[in-house]
């Protein structure tokens, strides 16, 4: 099979081929209130409209893995250990609330890391409101972006 297209695509069929179980991970969107004196937030935009922006600095609201699947990291999590942003991994054990992942690039090589889920809003400056999106700061990585590689 030839492959060309999308880098999402890319990686979606990459995965398929890697065996054991799936599982499915969704963030949690929610509108950010205008100004910080309200505590009301703007509630013309519901989360399954949310649910559907792909803007810079955040990831996709889904995001499928599995054991095995290689990873990078979206933002700087612990540059002291060198969890920084495009950092890869291999996942290793996923879990509700956290990810164990073996780092595979950088001067860690073999270390265990955890990927906790984040509060992130994106830095997209042509989205006219402001929301944020609980998520793992991660994407799938066997194929990327120009950007990213």
């Amino acid at each position: 099979m030839e492959l060309h297209g999308h880098p999402y695509e890319i990686n979606d069929y990459v995965m398929s081929l890697i065996p054991g179980e799936e599982r499915k991970y969704l963030s949690c969107d929610t509108p950010i209130a205008k100004n910080s004196m309200s505590s009301r937030s703007d509630d013309k935009h519901t989360t399954e409209f949310l649910n559907t922006i792909n803007a810079s600095g955040i990831p996709h609201h889904k995001i499928k893995l599995k054991v095995g699947v290689h990873v990078m990291l979206l933002r700087n999590l612990d540059p002291t250990v060198g969890l920084c942003n495009i950092t890869r991994l291999i996942i290793t054990k996923m879990g509700r609330y956290v990810l164990e992942g073996k780092v595979i690039t950088g001067s860690n090589i073999g270390k265990k890391a955890y990927i906790p889920r984040l509060s992130l809003s994106p830095s997209d400056t042509r989205i006219p409101f402001k929301f944020q999106r609980r998520k793992f700061p991660i994407s799938l990585s066997f194929a990327m972006t120009i950007n990213k590689s």
